[in-house]
């Protein structure tokens, strides 16, 4: 029976200290402010009556106010997770294509592996269908590659004008050399 006493005693000797700590500071608190040093007793009052009358309060009050823990066991496998990010690109396929054209591009994409090819698709959202990063053979990721290109390079060609290549030279009709009539 000793004991339990010296537990009960070691239990509530640990209170005390805190217990001191807060009494100590709503007294300072009242010298300065008395409302506030009150009205924060009430609330602490009630709260601790509250966790004393109910275990769930007091459980929840015990979670909230205590440091959350890191989650060690997140994934129930405890696999080590695949990183969803692919490395960059190591050519940009716009600026190739811009210097050489289509046949420099696949030439420069024909150096590349698989992973390297699927790396520049990733970088550049080319998969829109996702099937491309599935490929196996490199000859298809190129094609997706040049197409992909070609077609984010002419977007917006209506609103820029035609190109120099079909406009007739400035003191000319104006009409584009492809649309022009055989006269």
């Amino acid at each position: 029976m000793t004991e339990q006493s010296d537990t009960r005693h070691d239990d509530s000797s640990s209170f005390r200290g805190p217990w001191r700590e807060a009494e100590e500071a709503l007294v300072k608190l009242g010298a300065s402010h008395p409302e506030l040093a009150g009205t924060l007793a009430r609330v602490l009052g009630v709260v601790v009556s509250e966790a004393a009358r109910t275990p769930r309060f007091a459980k929840a009050m015990s979670k909230a106010l205590t440091h959350p823990e890191p989650q060690t066991t997140s994934r129930p496998a405890d696999r080590p997770r695949r990183s969803s990010r692919r490395a960059p690109g190591v050519i940009e396929p716009f600026a190739v294509f811009a210097e050489v054209g289509e046949a420099g591009l696949r030439s420069r994409l024909g150096e590349l592996d698989l992973e390297q090819l699927r790396d520049i698709i990733s970088e550049h959202g080319m998969d829109h269908d996702r099937l491309a990063m599935k490929w196996k053979d490199p000859r298809r990721v190129v094609d997706r590659i040049v197409e992909r290109v070609e077609s984010r390079t002419e977007k917006g060609a209506a609103f820029r004008g035609h190109s120099e290549r079909t406009m007739a030279p400035p003191g000319e009709t104006g009409v584009p050399k492809a649309e022009a009539s055989p006269s």
